[in-house]
């Protein structure tokens, strides 16, 4: 099996290669039937990746020690769900999974538009090709996952042990689902340069895959953040770790694209501020592959040193000076139909989120690049920690945060003064009364009140944009006020999932703020039957229970948590040590409520004297994080929702461009 998977890999690369120059050859001929062969060929090779990949997968669930990469990634006492995981938990796996769902989204695209965008699709082929031929090639010559040993070992090295867990299953799938789609939009963008069909086609087809890279980008860092807050035991979810703030990058400037993209779609502006936020968004995602792979950071999210990094530099600087240079090219035709016609209007409002955005997506650049910059230059490993990060990217983030309530409601074109009045007025007073509420309930820090505030001013745009469309409905169309919600809603999904997204971050900014700056934490040695005190909580050892299985051995405390007098849970931290790779890691135990969790971690046990050492934290508010998580998903889903107006809209849209480049 694996030797069949190996030669799909092959043969692949190839079929990538001749979709590239097929493609490229019938549009430069203007010949069909290679443009067809190309897109055919885009089939084939994501056939070839699915045989690699189910081969690969085979020889994980069959134990097939005899594979390298099986024997360093598995075990025979591994859960079935971590073998499967294995695919990517490893430098050959991952990439292949990476170009497994690069092919696959590539066909997808094929399918889409197979009666439709003639002149673009030829070179939109060939772009994705590009891409997968690079990954195929390292693959094929550099990582290839099928290498066997020259022995077989009777037991494989099992999985990192960090890895062993829940969120391994759907945060790395998540993740790399928002980075791969990116890509989609990106070679449409390509291709709209190389043919000069710049108008407003390219942009409404990629809508959805713009979409739907920023819904997966935006789950893949949420449930990292939930992985590391389960996982590592340290009572934190984000730590501007290098391979984090990898992740994070393209979410911005993929955010700050979806916002200012519908200043280009309303007033025909942003053309080449559009095409340089879609050139970085892809890019970064390349990065973000760089540095995981490339040893320069050290992260316990990366992979183990490899000699990848320079051949990620070198097709990462390749893409750049090609998506740039066809740019300039281009520059003349990219000239904005008009200009904006007052600071107070809501094109203002998102130009200055997108410069917000690009700012949080540069600064934290420069965080985690400057330490590999300085060693380089200067011999000396400088560290750039969570400080510098918060400092920077917290008050730009609270910018942001306003902006999230001033962009919506405010007009195009130029506010006046009544307009401004109407619409501001209640959400302000909500957003005071919001800040007094919290600081009565003592969150009496000035910081953490003005976001809180904010958030309430934001949370009140929005629910007077839902009750004036509600009423506007019901006045004219005598329906009720559910039915007239329910109307408003999926008539619009585009605008008012957005809303319901915006409720997501506002929701995501009280976790953040109330974690931030409220947070309790204690140490304690006790002995079996002692109490100690954190907050409202008073908690009791009650003894260490062994567990011992074939796969881990384990250590698990049984903590009691009282509140006035009275129990009110019991929680079971666990120190466990992996018996493959005799790693010990932590399994936390969390008691979650809507006001805040109580975190405790069992630090060490010395079982001859019955001493455990515990480390407690509690987290104000930050089950909102998770809250606000779900509701930017279902806002995200809301948006994505089938919109039959819009649809017909491309429609005509595309009808027409195709007539004019026939009539050309």
């Amino acid at each position: 099996m694996t030797h069949l998977g190996s030669l799909a890999l092959y043969l692949a690369l190839v079929l990538a290669a001749y979709a590239v120059a097929s493609s490229l050859w019938g549009a430069r001929q203007g010949r069909r039937v290679w443009i067809a062969s190309g897109a055919q060929a885009v089939y084939a090779v994501c056939g070839c990746v699915v045989i690699a990949s189910a081969a690969l997968i085979h020889a994980l669930l069959s134990e097939d020690f005899n594979v390298e990469y099986v024997a360093s990634y598995s075990s025979s006492t591994l859960p079935i769900q971590y073998k499967i995981a294995a695919f990517w938990g490893g430098q050959k796996g991952s990439l292949l999974f990476w170009t497994l769902i690069l092919v696959c989204f590539s066909a997808i695209v094929q399918v889409q538009n197979r009666d439709k965008n003639r002149d673009l699709m030829p070179y939109v082929t060939a772009s994705l090709m590009t891409i997968s031929l690079f990954f195929l090639g390292l693959l094929c010559f550099l990582t290839p996952p099928f290498e066997r040993l020259t022995f077989t070992p009777a037991e494989g090295s099992d999985l990192n042990p960090l890895l062993q867990n829940y969120w391994m299953t759907i945060h790395p799938p998540a993740l790399y689902l928002g980075y791969i789609s990116a890509a989609v939009p990106f070679a449409f963008a390509m291709a709209a340069l190389a043919t000069g069909r710049l108008g407003p086609v390219w942009i409404q087809t990629t809508r959805r895959w713009a979409l739907t890279s920023w819904f997966f980008l935006s789950m893949g860092n949420l449930l990292g953040g939930r992985w590391a807050y389960e996982v590592l035991g340290w009572g934190g979810y984000w730590a501007w770790d290098p391979v984090e703030n990898a992740a994070i990058m393209p979410w911005f400037t993929a955010t700050a694209y979806l916002h200012s993209v519908m200043i280009q779609e309303k007033k025909n502006m942003l053309k080449v501020w559009n095409m340089v936020l879609v050139i970085l968004t892809f890019a970064l995602t390349i990065f973000g592959t760089f540095l995981t792979r490339s040893g320069v950071i050290s992260s316990v999210h990366s992979f183990t040193q490899s000699g990848l990094g320079p051949y990620f530099m070198a097709f990462l600087v390749l893409v750049l000076a090609g998506a740039f240079g066809l740019l300039v090219y281009r520059l003349p035709e990219l000239k904005s139909d008009n200009e904006l016609d007052s600071i107070v209007s809501r094109e203002s409002a998102f130009l200055l989120n997108n410069l917000v955005f690009v700012g949080l997506a540069f600064a934290t650049f420069w965080g985690t690049v400057f330490p590999i910059l300085s060693e380089w230059v200067r011999g000396v490993k400088i560290t750039v920690g969570p400080p510098f990060f918060n400092q920077v990217n917290a008050p730009l983030g609270v910018v942001l945060l306003f902006l999230t309530g001033v962009g919506p409601v405010i007009a195009w074109r130029r506010a006046s003064i009544k307009s401004l009045r109407r619409n501001f007025t209640a959400p302000l007073v909500w957003g005071l009364v919001t800040g007094l509420l919290f600081f009565l309930f003592g969150y009496r820090h000035y910081y953490a009140v003005t976001v809180f505030s904010i958030a309430g001013f934001v949370l009140g745009t929005i629910v007077v944009e839902f009750y004036r469309g509600t009423r506007a409905r019901q006045a004219m169309l005598d329906e009720s006020s559910p039915q007239a919600l329910g109307k408003l809603v999926s008539k619009n999904p585009r605008r008012y999932g957005g809303y319901v997204v915006h409720v997501g971050v506002v929701l995501i900014s009280i976790g953040i703020t109330g974690s931030s700056f409220f947070k309790l934490e204690d140490q304690r040695t006790v002995e079996h039957g002692q109490r100690f005190e954190i907050g409202r909580y008073s908690l009791e050892y009650a003894g260490i229970t062994p567990y011992d299985d074939a796969h881990y051995s384990a250590q698990i405390a049984t903590v009691r948590v009282f509140v006035d007098g009275r129990q009110l849970d019991t929680l079971r931290p666990e120190k466990r040590v992996y018996k493959k790779q005799q790693q010990p890691t932590t399994e936390v135990s969390i008691r979650p409520s809507l006001l805040e969790d109580l975190y405790v971690v069992l630090g060490s046990y010395d079982a001859p004297s019955g001493l455990a050492t515990f480390q407690v934290f509690v987290n104000p508010l930050l089950s909102w994080i998770w809250i606000g998580g779900f509701v930017l998903i279902l806002g995200t889903c809301i948006t994505l929702a089938p919109n039959p107006a819009e649809r017909q809209a491309l429609a005509r849209t595309t009808e027409r461009v195709e007539g004019e480049a026939v009539a050309d």
